[in-house]
């Protein structure tokens, strides 16, 4: 019988003095248990739709270290390199331009003046930096160069922020996005140091920041929109670092390859496989989750 009084006046409270022990549990305890109540399942095609941004940016290190290979080896005049950053640039900058229709009329000429100045500064700093960047390394052996510069590009690609961007959003980067950036552009740095003349080194550089500072930007406002464009612009970043890297090394060729071809159907594939060992279990015994609006932290 005392049990089944137990059982009535059972309450998940330690401050009331109850008949029952402390560590007593009735059998009702577990009736509100759920299993995976706030879990949504992944389908292959999100998946791979959200594996495009990764792709990306791996495809533009690896376009950037086969530039860095053709410079090194003289079969890339750095003069045709410069062009061909201030064409990506003129062209990135004109779907900036359209991808920001809309915006508050405003604020695109707030933000394009701030634009036209940065890179006019930036073009020129790294027109002058140029003699100073090519002997930053001269004391360094080549194997300690290669080491480091594949440490900083595997930070770059852990820390990169692969979220969309909204067209209205103007927040500043996250913390792990700078620092991301700043990794790419050191190892873009410090592998420059190691090209023959100082038009090299100018020509290489800035087309780091064009690959690892402005076009993760566009490449986060494209995740915002429609999938055909970002289709295109995986496929034809794809495609091209493989072109360009065939005629180096049929071995590293393959390589990319491979990497592709896991981060957009084999990850994804794995990911949805692994969802059928998802196992949260929810209970009355969780501890009580305040909610607070978004007024209020505005407020």
């Amino acid at each position: 019988m005392s049990q089944e009084i137990w059982e009535s006046e059972w309450e998940r409270v330690l401050w009331k003095q109850k008949p029952y022990p402390d560590n007593y549990v009735p059998r009702s305890f577990l009736s509100s248990l759920s299993r995976n109540p706030n879990v949504r399942p992944y389908t292959y095609g999100s998946l791979v739709l959200a594996s495009f941004a990764i792709s990306q940016h791996l495809s533009a290190i690896f376009i950037f270290l086969a530039v860095f290979v053709r410079l090194k080896e003289h079969g890339l005049d750095p003069r045709a390199l410069i062009w061909v950053s201030i064409g990506g640039y003129i062209v990135g900058y004109a779907m900036w331009e359209l991808l920001l229709y809309g915006v508050d009329i405003k604020t695109r000429n707030d933000n394009r003046t701030k634009t036209i100045k940065s890179s006019i500064l930036v073009f020129l700093a790294l027109m002058s930096l140029s003699p100073v960047l090519k002997t930053l390394t001269a004391a360094t052996s080549s194997d300690s160069i290669w080491a480091l510069s594949a440490f900083l590009f595997i930070l770059n690609v852990l820390l990169a922020d692969y979220t969309a961007l909204a067209p209205e959003n103007y927040r500043r980067e996250k913390l792990t996005s700078v620092l991301s950036i700043n990794a790419a552009i050191s190892s873009s740095v410090v592998l420059a140091s190691r090209l023959a003349d100082d038009i090299s080194v100018f020509a290489l550089v800035l087309f780091a920041v064009q690959l690892f500072a402005m076009f993760p930007i566009l490449r986060r406002r494209l995740q915002s929109t429609e999938t055909l464009p970002q289709v295109t612009l995986t496929a034809s970043a794809c495609i091209f670092s493989i072109y360009i890297t065939w005629p180096l090394s049929r071995a590293v060729t393959c390589l990319f390859t491979l990497s592709y071809a896991f981060t957009l159907f084999l990850a994804p594939a794995m990911l949805v496989w692994a969802q059928k060992f998802k196992n949260e279990i929810r209970g009355t015994w969780d501890p009580a989750v305040p909610r607070i609006s978004e007024s209020n932290l505005s407020s």
